[in-house]
């Protein structure tokens, strides 16, 4: 198992340390729900110095994204961040990712942690014909979230740049917290605002005790995985593992807008066949109509107790205390309004399917 940077910091917080994608990480401080909710109402720090960073450059490297991934990298400018995926040669998708151009011909690509390895012999074994010029950096920068509806504010004194002026999935490099160079992005995983600070890991100690410093009067935290987890879950943002995966295709899971058939990538003739057929299965958004809380891997029922899908992830939320997921279930039965029935144990609760996000900021 793999230590982040800050591993000591976050057993000084009394943080519960869980092995994820293997690495020693941060699950959770005072509690899921208090940190959860912390989030939505001021400002909290991930610590996700996991996560896997691939730096793309050289004349083909556009060439060689544009191949592997399923989104239109050639739309991006400097300064701009792209949510995309690899889709792999049967209709599934080896990870999502966030691609970053950060000069003309030179890109970042953001992994999840668990596939670093996967991904980058992915990559490498298209990069045998383009001849791009690949580095993993992953062990070398350690990644903050500070995210909720007061992180701006609360962090304005420590750059010089205007952090509002860093619109959604765009990203600035200059000063932070004294140093030079940081990598400040806006493409968010909770739905509540705020930026993510990529740094050395020289740096990142530093910088987290200034976030803290500077966060101190607006309430910041530390915040683990798992509000993490019921965050995203509650805008309804796919988890790789969970809701996509490598026999999930973008179009099954509602990803169609981050797949662009105005290239050649891995697999667009078979995904575009798919699109226009529509798949046999469709990723829906359900919450329960009673008390209870749907996992991952309980079944989805029809009226009859029929199995038609499952729940790929699930949690009671904690913004509108009711048992919210997603999951699969055949394209025929996935309008939103219909009901269905998940499976706890020995009772079928009824569900209704709905659109997202489940949260919705107050206005």
């Amino acid at each position: 198992m793999k230590k982040i940077s800050l591993n000591e910091t976050h057993l000084a917080l009394e943080a519960k340390m869980v092995p994820f994608a293997g690495f020693y990480m941060p699950v959770q401080y005072e509690g899921v729900t208090a940190e959860h909710l912390t989030v939505r109402n001021s400002v909290g720090v991930f610590d996700v110095s996991h996560m896997g960073e691939f730096l793309v450059t050289g004349e083909n490297a556009l060439p060689l994204i544009q191949k592997i991934t399923s989104n239109d990298a050639s739309k991006l400018e400097i300064g701009d961040a792209q949510y995309s995926c690899f889709p792999n040669e049967n209709n599934g998708i080896v990870d999502d990712l966030i691609c970053y151009r950060i000069e003309k011909d030179t890109y970042l690509l953001v992994v999840n942690a668990s596939n670093i390895e996967k991904d980058w012999n992915w990559i490498s074994k298209y990069n045998d014909t383009f001849g791009a010029e690949l580095k993993d950096v992953s062990d070398e920068y350690s990644l903050l979230a500070i995210q909720g509806p007061k992180a701006i504010e609360a962090m304005q004194s420590l750059s010089s740049l205007d952090l509002a002026d860093i619109s959604y999935y765009t990203f600035k490099i200059g000063d932070f917290a004294g140093i030079e160079n940081v990598l400040i992005s806006a493409t968010g995983y909770t739905g509540s605002g705020g930026f993510e600070i990529y740094c050395k890991n020289s740096e990142v100690l530093h910088i987290w005790n200034k976030v803290f410093e500077a966060g101190s009067t607006y309430g910041i935290k530390p915040i683990g995985l798992a509000a993490r987890d019921t965050l995203r879950l509650e805008m309804g943002y796919c988890l790789y593992g969970n809701d996509i995966n490598d026999t999930t295709s973008p179009i099954e899971a509602g990803l169609s807008w981050i797949t662009k058939f105005t290239k050649d990538f891995v697999n667009h003739k078979a995904l575009a066949k798919q699109k226009e057929l529509k798949p046999e299965k469709a990723l829906v958004a359900f919450q329960l109509d009673e008390r209870g809380i749907p996992r991952q891997g309980y079944d989805i029922v029809d009226n009859d107790g029929n199995v038609i899908g499952n729940v790929t992830s699930g949690t009671m939320s904690p913004c509108l205390q009711k048992g919210i997921g997603m999951g699969y279930v055949l394209t025929k039965l996935s309008k939103t309004g219909a009901q269905i029935y998940i499976q706890v144990r020995k009772k079928a609760i009824p569900a209704t399917i709905v659109k997202l996000p489940f949260y919705r900021k107050p206005i």
